[in-house]
């Protein structure tokens, strides 16, 4: 699948590659719409209908990842309410070992990811992986969301990237697509991102259904 000699450095998602998504999925569609309820005297119903609309407006731009802009437009405590359920974030199998054998080979890994830096810190706090990274690039320090040809080249000015020597997993379609219009050779997909949910299919991408399977040997 991978010619591991072929490869210098790896950039990694975080949620719903090295995270189970579920945690996410759980935050936005069920707790924040019962929180959100609550705060403005609505029926769950309403909350579900109104959210709807309000995350359909963001999605795919860095408002989207934004804990602030979810703040102040929600008017919740979102990175509060985040910390609230913690317990609740959880690993993917095999990430540990994946990113152990990484290093092992000597790897440079990169944490690429649209998480807000209030909410990656919660996660990476309670799941104990920050150690793993070389570096950790978030959209918000650029300005751009992974899905925006932008970010790619602002990362570049940052970080140095062989498109031929790198290699790129993530569970967003979007966000591989960008990344394989920049450039980046190597691009790996999630199969199943939330563990709750049924596997996806794409017609071009390699699907991980486990970081068993592309593990440095």
């Amino acid at each position: 699948m991978i010619d591991w000699t072929k490869i210098t450095t790896v950039f990694l998602d975080l949620d719903g590659t090295l995270l189970d998504l579920h945690f996410d999925n759980h935050f936005w569609l069920e707790y924040v719409p019962q929180c959100y309820a609550q705060k403005h005297s609505l029926d769950i119903e309403k909350s579900h209908e109104t959210l709807r609309q309000k995350y359909s407006a963001a999605y795919g731009s860095l408002n989207w990842y934004c804990v602030d802009y979810w703040t102040k437009e929600l008017q919740l405590d979102i990175a509060s309410l985040k910390h609230s359920i913690r317990e609740k974030i959880c690993v993917r199998p095999y990430v540990e070992e994946f990113l152990q054998a990484l290093h092992m080979r000597g790897k440079r890994v990169v944490l690429v990811t649209n998480a807000h830096p209030l909410s990656f810190e919660i996660k990476l706090q309670e799941t104990g992986i920050g150690h793993y990274f070389h570096r950790i690039i978030t959209s918000h320090s650029l300005a751009h969301a992974k899905e925006e040809a932008e970010f790619w080249l602002k990362l570049e000015e940052v970080e140095p990237v062989d498109k031929a020597a790198t290699l790129f997993i993530d569970d967003n379609f979007s966000v591989l697509d960008a990344a394989r219009d920049y450039g980046i050779e190597h691009l790996l997909a999630i199969k199943c991102p939330d563990s709750t949910e049924e596997e996806k299919e794409h017609p071009h991408y390699h699907l991980l259904g486990s970081f068993r399977e592309v593990a440095p040997l």
